[in-house]
């Protein structure tokens, strides 16, 4: 089945939650992690990763914790699932790749399902966490 990992799900919740409620103020670990029940440790790495790509800041001592580096409208959801897990891969095979599976040579659903792939890549690398704010925002009125 295709879908997000908890990480990724936990990332976005954070961040989402970091911009759309307090762009005037940083936002600690722990207040995240109570409004949406995640385990501190973990938040706090997924943070962290976070951090390290440069999509959020975080600020030392005890009024300390996150806020967003950059416009909510420079971030896509590619970036996010990329910093958390890695590149975006759908399919176990392609050309590109060089990986070789059992089916490899007599599979012809491999470039009908490449494309599909390019086209949901395409969508999260064109998805901003603006976009997602404004969906939720909408919803919420």
């Amino acid at each position: 089945m295709l879908k997000l990992t908890k990480k990724v799900d936990y990332g976005l919740l954070a961040i989402a939650y970091i911009a759309g409620n307090h762009s005037d103020r940083v936002v600690n670990t722990k207040e995240i992690a109570e409004t949406y029940s995640i385990p501190v440790e973990l938040l706090a790495k997924i943070l962290q990763r976070l951090v390290k790509v440069g999509l959020i800041a975080s600020l030392s001592g005890p009024k300390g914790g996150y806020s967003l580096s950059v416009n909510p409208s420079e971030i896509t959801v590619a970036q996010i699932i990329n910093a958390l897990e890695g590149d975006i891969n759908i399919l176990n095979c392609s050309e590109e790749d060089n990986v070789k599976c059992f089916q490899f040579d007599r599979c012809n659903i491999r470039t009908p399902m490449q494309k599909l792939e390019y086209r949901i890549r395409n969508l999260l690398h064109k998805t901003t966490l603006d976009e997602l704010l404004e969906a939720y925002i909408t919803k919420a009125v």
